[in-house]
Formats: C-alpha cells, sequence, structure tokens
C-alpha cells in the first residue's frame, strides 16, 4: 500500500512506530515536565502527580496516586514490548547464537557492571540511603539511544544499529532482573501464586491463538488483554514490581519461527501485537511516565550545582557517561582477545565508543531505578533526577556527536565509491 493510499490514521500510527518520532515525543514530554515543574503551576503539576485514584479490593491495593499509575501501570505496556523483543531475539535474533550474541552481551554486562561500580565508590563514605541508589547508572534506555543513532547514523554500517539494539536489550534484561530481586519488596506470597494462573491461561491462549481464535485479532484481545491486566494486578499486589508481569507477559507470546511469506507475516501474535501497541507506548504511556517522573524543581543554576556536586549526582553523571563508555569498551575489547568471539568488521572502534557514549542515555528505565532507590519525599530523589536528565543530554550529545562525524565519514568513502566527488570537494 502506498504512503498516499493510507488514511490519516494509518499515517499516525506509521509515524509513531518510527524510532526518531518516539524520541521526539519523549524529549518533548521531559521538557514539558521541566518547564511546569519549575514554573508557577508547579503546585498545580505535584497537586495531579499525587492524587490517588483507585480502589482497595481485599488484600489487593489498588489505590494508587497518578504518578504512580504512570511508572506501574502505563510503563508496563513498555516493558511489555521489550518482553515481546526480548523473545523474538532469543528465538529468531542475534542472541539466538551465542557465537554472535557474545559480544555485545559481555558489552552489555561491562556497561551495566562498571557504572554501579563507579556510583558504589563514589557514594562509599556517605553510605546510608545514597548507596540504595546503585543500580541508577546501569540502564540504556533502548528508545531515546536508537533515535539518535537513526538521526545521526543513516549512512553508519547495518552491525551498528544491531550491536547497539542487541546491547540494550540485553541491558533491559540485567536491568528487569536487578529491579526484580533488589526492589521488589513486602512480598505476598499468596497474590504471587494467584498470578500464576491468569499468567498460565495467558500464555495458552497465546499459544493457541491460531485454533481458539481462528486468526482474529479482535478475539484474541476479548481474551488476552483481561488476562493480562488481572495478571498486572496481581503482580503489583504481591510486592513484585508490577513492570516485571509485563516483560512475562510478552515472553509468553510465541514468534513466528522460519521463513515468512508476505501473508504469514500478517498472522504471527507477536507481530500484530507490537504493530498495535508500539504507537500507544511511544505517544501515551512512556511520554505520560517522563512527564510525571521527569519533573523536578531544580531551584535554578545554584539548585543545579548543588544537585550535581552532590555524590548521587556525581555517580550518576560519571556512571552514565563514563562507566558506560568504558565499562563497553573495555568488556569488548577484552572479550575479542579470546579465540572465537569478534567484533563485526564493518564496526570500527570509533563507532564502538560512539556507541558506547550514546549507552550513556539512561533516562526512561534511570527514572524508574530512581524513583525504586529512594522514598517518596527523600532529597536524594530529584538530586537523582536531575543527575539522570543531565547525565542522558550529555550522553546523547556527546555520542551524537561523534556518531554523526563517523556518519559523514562513511558517507564519504560511499559517495566516492561511486564515482561521485566528496561533500568536501563540492564545496570546494
Amino acid at each position: 500500500m502506498s504512503h498516499r493510499a493510507l488514511t490519516p490514521i494509518q499515517r499516525l500510527g506509521t509515524a509513531l512506530r518510527s524510532e526518531s518520532m518516539g524520541g521526539i515525543i519523549l524529549l518533548v514530554a521531559t521538557v514539558a515536565a521541566l518547564v511546569v515543574a519549575n514554573s508557577e503551576a508547579s503546585s498545580w503539576y505535584f497537586a495531579v502527580r499525587d492524587q490517588h485514584l483507585g480502589i482497595h479490593l481485599g488484600s489487593l491495593n489498588l489505590d494508587l496516586s497518578v504518578g504512580h499509575w504512570a511508572s506501574d501501570g502505563l510503563l508496563a505496556v513498555f516493558f511489555f514490548l521489550i518482553g515481546l523483543e526480548l523473545k523474538k531475539e532469543f528465538t529468531v535474533g542475534d542472541l539466538r547464537d551465542p557465537r554472535t550474541a557474545v559480544v555485545p552481551v559481555a558489552a552489555a554486562v561491562g556497561g551495566v557492571a562498571l557504572p554501579a561500580i563507579i556510583f558504589a565508590l563514589v557514594n562509599a563514605a556517605s553510605g546510608g540511603e545514597t548507596m540504595g541508589g546503585w543500580a541508577i547508572p546501569t540502564a540504556t534506555d533502548i528508545a531515546f539511544a536508537v533515535a539518535v543513532l537513526a538521526v545521526v547514523g543513516r549512512s553508519l554500517p547495518a552491525a551498528v544499529r544491531t550491536f547497539l539494539l542487541t546491547l540494550a536489550v540485553v541491558d533491559d534484561l540485567i536491568a528487569i532482573t536487578i529491579i526484580a530481586l533488589f526492589y521488589s519488596e513486602g512480598l505476598n506470597l499468596g497474590l504471587l501464586a494467584l498470578a500464576v494462573v491468569p499468567l498460565a491461561l495467558y500464555a495458552l491462549a497465546a499459544r493457541r491463538w491460531e485454533k481458539l481464535f481462528h486468526s482474529s485479532s479482535v478475539a484474541a484481545w476479548l481474551i488476552l488483554l483481561p488476562l493480562g491486566v488481572l495478571t498486572w494486578a496481581l503482580f503489583l499486589g504481591s510486592g513484585i514490581h508490577a513492570t516485571i508481569a509485563g516483560v512475562l507477559l510478552g515472553f509468553c507470546v510465541p514468534v513466528q519461527k522460519g521463513p515468512r511469506t508476505p501473508a504469514a507475516s500478517d498472522h504471527g501474535l507477536s507481530e500484530i501485537l507490537e504493530h498495535r501497541l508500539r504507537p500507544l507506548s511511544a505517544s501515551v504511556c512512556v511520554p505520560v511516565f517522563a512527564f510525571f517522573s521527569a519533573g523536578v524543581t531544580v531551584g535554578g543554576f545554584d539548585g543545579l550545582t548543588k544537585a550535581l556536586g552532590s555524590p548521587v549526582g556525581i555517580g550518576i553523571v560519571v556512571g552514565l557517561l563514563l562507566g558506560k563508555c568504558l565499562g563497553i569498551t573495555g568488556a569488548t575489547w577484552l572479550v575479542t582477545r579470546f579465540r572465537g568471539p569478534s567484533l563485526d568488521p564493518t564496526i570500527a572502534w570509533w563507532d564502538l565508543i560512539g556507541l558506547s557514549v550514546l549507552a550513556g542515555i539512561g533516562f526512561t528505565v534511570s527514572l524508574l531505578i530512581s524513583e525504586l532507590s529512594f522514598a517518596a519525599g527523600s532529597p536524594f530523589g530529584d538530586t537523582a533526577k536531575v543527575a539522570i536528565l543531565t547525565g542522558s543530554a550529555l550522553a546523547a550529545v556527546l555520542g551524537g556527536t561523534l556518531l554523526s562525524a563517523r556518519n559523514y565519514r562513511y558517507r564519504r568513502v560511499h559517495t566516492s565509491h561511486h564515482g561521485q566527488s566528496s561533500p568536501v570537494e563540492k564545496s570546494a
């Protein structure tokens, strides 16, 4: 179907599925949150964010603030898509072959470990509550990082994007594990056991989707959506962070294997769910979460310098910038010293350094971990958010600049190989 034949709604959905558009909406929501939180409307902003909505159902507490509905509820859709992507990578993607995956997987591990170590070393003297934020600089925001790469790296080798995607997916998997192991408290085993029932029914319905619903997406939604919501609610009540339910539900969806014909490509449930939910996640779920999470009263230049000069602020910014860069590059260099693993020959080391800096964009998952690390009202929470935004912005600018320079070089090489004059020669 040509672009002209699409309806306005279809064109909007196509735009929202693009990585660059998702990054732009996320950036707009973040800037809006910062502007409102530091304006005369700040009282309105914080009142709305802290307003409670919901009900109590026995031991199941669904009475949450608007901010928690955004982080525990809307962000579960984002993590559901991560679950779908992880399942696809492990089933038919780059993570299926250990020989192909070992280098970006090792890079992801290094990019998680070193930032955490840096944060712990910087905050060791402070101790106490500050050490709870050790995992904040470990995350890479896949949406933002890939969006920046899509804007500045159109001429980069395709393997560069594949490396970043694989690294970010493994990084997300590690972040999910960290959240499940270290940021789940007050475990209610009864509700957790109950959650297994709708999760198992969801997995069964998803696996038997074609036979049960005759490939009808409407019938599938009527069954899968209630089961998914029930699983999410029980996970929320059990004490395990509700976004973990999103990941598990995504893992339950089967991925179509083998060669796909044009007709068959439209019938995979994983592809249908991703196609339907990605615009919702990009335009509503993640931006709304960012709007209610990124809003922090900076307090002008003095407040900014105070936050960034604190051990928490230094640990996060240095972890995101230096920790990610050295961790990813160092782990890649180390693992390629062994016989067997090797970096894709089309990726130069300068490309990898640019990617490693870009991976310092923590943002979405870092903001979520910061909310889980520090109690509501803690001054460290606002400090962490300022540091996350600063470190992520610097990583985007520095990484984008490095990759843009590499992109320019690849474009010159490409045009010269096609017998055309380079941009420098044209300008001369």
